[in-house]
Formats: C-alpha cells, structure tokens, sequence
C-alpha cells in the first residue's frame, strides 16, 4: 500500500457549504422585497382608484345639487349627504295617499335630474314614506301609519315612472312612526316627521338560486332468501 498524501484526514473547508447557505438566504430576501414591493405598488394603485371614484361620486352629488336649486330655494325640499327629503305637507293632504297638484308638479321636476344621475351609477332609488306617532282612523282606508306610509312611498315610485324613471331604478319602502326625525313631542315637529326621503342605494344583486338536488330514494331492505 502506499501512504496517504499529507492532508487528506484534514476536514473539507465550509467555506462552499456556507455560500450556499448564503445564496439561499440572499434569494429569499430578494423575492420577500419583491412581493413587499408587489404588494405596495397594487394598494397604492387600489388607493389611487377607490379615491377617483370619491372623488367621481362628489361631483356627481354637487351636480345634482345643483340641478335641484330651484326647489332648494324655494324650501320645498332639502338636501344632506345625497339624501333628498320632502315635506308630507307639499305632497299629501293629512292622512291621504294621493298626491296634491303641487307634489305632482314637484315631482316631474325632481325627476330629470335624478333619472340622469341614476343613468351613470350602479344604484337604485329608495323611496321611503314616514309618519308621526299619531295613530290613524281607519276609516281613512288605511289600517296603521304603517300602511300610510308605505302607500304614499308607492305613489311616490309611480308618480317618478311616469315622469320618465325607469322602473327597475325605483323601490319603495315604508317606515310608519319609526325613525323620527325629531321627537315626536310638538305639531311642529310631527308635521316635520311627516315626510317623504329618497336616497341613492347599491343596486341589489340577483342571487343565484341552485338546481335543487333530489338524492334517490334508498332501495327497501329485502329479507335473505332462504337457501
């Protein structure tokens, strides 16, 4: 046999397992900084995109502010956070459905700015009647302010479809004594109650209802045949 060189017992440097170790960590570094990088660059674009629709919305409301002046002025109804509110008083008679002249000839007006609006959004329109705490005679027709309310919201739809609101753009909602604006405590504020909101919602989601699944029927146990 022939002897060993010298040093072939001496271990083998770490030096490459090491910069192996090193790469490794290098590249886990370098994608983690990428998908931070990643990751900002997409919320700041979500950010950027979320405050142009704000901002796109604002003046959407501002311009239907402004188409609504006249009857701003006039106080025939007001206006707060896209909400339009209307007097009872302006468009029904004290305990009735139907609509007064004035109310009708309100409601043609409100209608072309509120149909454009509509046009260029995904919302819809809820149409809302209220009541004071007052309780109705039913020989007025109706059972409860609950009726009554419910009935001057849909008259407030029809009355805004004939006047050129598409139907699928309308809901009516009816909220009787519930939801005051004001403590039902003077005729004062009972009469301020008494009123009629409509405000722009999202448009509701047809909901996909699944084939329903009948699961077959077990067949009946049969007694062993006898062998």
């Amino acid at each position: 046999m022939y002897p060993s060189e010298h040093g072939d017992d001496e271990p083998l440097p770490i030096f490459a397992a090491f910069s192996d170790l090193l790469a490794c960590v290098l590249g886990i570094f370098v994608l983690f900084f990428v998908w931070v990088v990643s990751f900002e660059v997409t919320m700041a674009g979500d950010l950027a995109h979320e405050r142009a629709e704000r901002l796109a919305a604002t003046d959407r409301l501002k311009a239907l502010e402004g188409a609504l002046s006249g009857p701003l002025r006039a106080g025939l109804i007001t206006f707060a956070h896209g909400t339009i509110g209307i007097r009872g008083s302006v468009l029904f008679d004290l305990n009735s459905a139907e609509l007064r002249e004035e109310g009708s000839a309100l409601l043609r007006e409100l209608a072309v700015p509120l149909a454009a609006y509509l046009q260029s959004r995904e919302e819809v329109l809820m149409v809302s009647g209220f009541t004071d705490d007052l309780q109705i005679k039913r020989a007025r027709g109706y059972r409860d302010n609950w009726e009554l309310s419910v009935q001057r919201a849909v008259t407030v739809v029809r009355a805004l479809i004939e006047a050129g609101i598409p139907p699928d753009a309308l809901f009516a909602a009816g909220f009787g004594e519930n939801h005051p604006a004001l403590p039902n405590d003077s005729e004062l504020n009972r009469a301020k109650n008494r009123r009629v909101e409509m405000a722009p919602v999202p448009r509701p989601r047809p909901v996909k209802v699944g084939e329903e699944t009948t699961t077959p029927a077990p067949k009946p146990a049969t007694a062993p045949e006898a062998s």
